[in-house]
């Protein structure tokens, strides 16, 4: 087992195993493979006659998925696309419904623990944060052109960053002498313009989160990656097929709610979650990650119900 397999534990897995009820010969899809925590035991479930679809972004992730498949008794297809690309990909593999489909939004633990991979505001390196090599824009990229108003906007909409017009002011003046490189120098311009020391521990929440966090999802297309995959959903699920998402915060998790209320009213789905499941107290103290996610699973009706 590699290192990254040995450090990575899939955050709500017996939930996730409870609620979407993988059985024998289903095809499963896990829309965001990551490190295949969650797909090793799905597609075990899912058995021989089952069909295992996986797909991420993250060739190098999809490297480190593929060696924890190896046994996994389904049909395994790991394809490397965006979740928002799913009804192309379903369509390619010449699958024509799916029985069980997960998203779990987090970030690859591979992704934050490597800085040259530029997510992580603990460690310096490249202001890249491309979860996908082959995208051409980097965070740098977006840091450096974009207008101040555009800058906060980004911040706000994608994060809920409050202070998101002193932080766009800050890197706007200091792009003027030099252009905003590494991650660091992201930080420490974020520290001045909120006036704290970003290596201070007084704060449960390290202040370059949000901005961060807003600049991953802007890079790799998150928001619109999630509105396309809410949006087919019905349409790639059997009746009787389960979708869960896992959100790890509310830009994410709100679109989730409102899409599965909706499709609720339009006698699309039924909810099995009517409120998001969260970890366990031993979870939480065993597994860091998991404090802040959110499950939320629904079931697609047939046209009987």
């Amino acid at each position: 087992m590699s290192d990254a397999l040995a450090g990575h534990t899939p955050v709500l897995l017996a939930e996730v195993v409870e609620l979407l009820a993988v059985q024998p010969g289903d095809v499963v899809v896990d829309a965001t493979l990551g490190l295949a925590g969650h797909a090793a035991v799905l597609g075990a479930a899912a058995g021989p006659t089952g069909t295992l679809i996986g797909l991420d972004v993250d060739s190098e992730n999809l490297s480190i998925a593929r060696e924890r498949l190896t046994d996994c008794p389904a049909d395994v297809r790991l394809v490397h696309a965006n979740f928002g690309e799913l009804a192309d990909v379903l369509s390619a593999e010449n699958i024509d419904g799916v029985d069980v489909l997960l998203a779990d939004l987090g970030v690859a633990s591979t992704q934050l623990d490597q800085p040259e991979r530029g997510f992580s505001y603990r460690e310096d390196g490249p202001l890249d944060m491309r979860m996908d090599t082959r995208l051409k824009k980097t965070a740098a990229d977006i840091i450096n052109s974009l207008r101040e108003r555009e800058l906060a906007d980004l911040f706000y909409y994608n994060a809920q960053e409050m202070k998101s017009r002193r932080i766009a002011r800050r890197i706007c003046e200091c792009r003027k002498a030099h252009r905003i490189n590494t991650t660091a120098r992201l930080v420490e311009i974020i520290g001045e313009a909120l006036h704290v020391n970003p290596n201070s521990r007084k704060s449960k929440i390290h202040p370059a989160t949000k901005t961060f966090q807003a600049l991953r999802m802007a890079v790799n297309g998150e928001v619109p990656a999630l509105t396309a995959l809410l949006k087919t959903a019905p349409d790639l699920l059997k009746p009787g097929g389960r979708i869960g998402v896992i959100a790890f915060h509310s830009v994410e998790d709100k679109p989730v709610k409102l899409d599965f209320r909706q499709r609720k009213n339009e006698r699309v789905y039924t909810i099995l979650t009517k409120k998001p499941v969260t970890a366990s107290e031993e979870e939480r103290a065993t597994n860091r990650r998991s404090r802040s996610a959110k499950l939320r699973v629904a079931v697609r009706l047939g046209n009987e119900d």
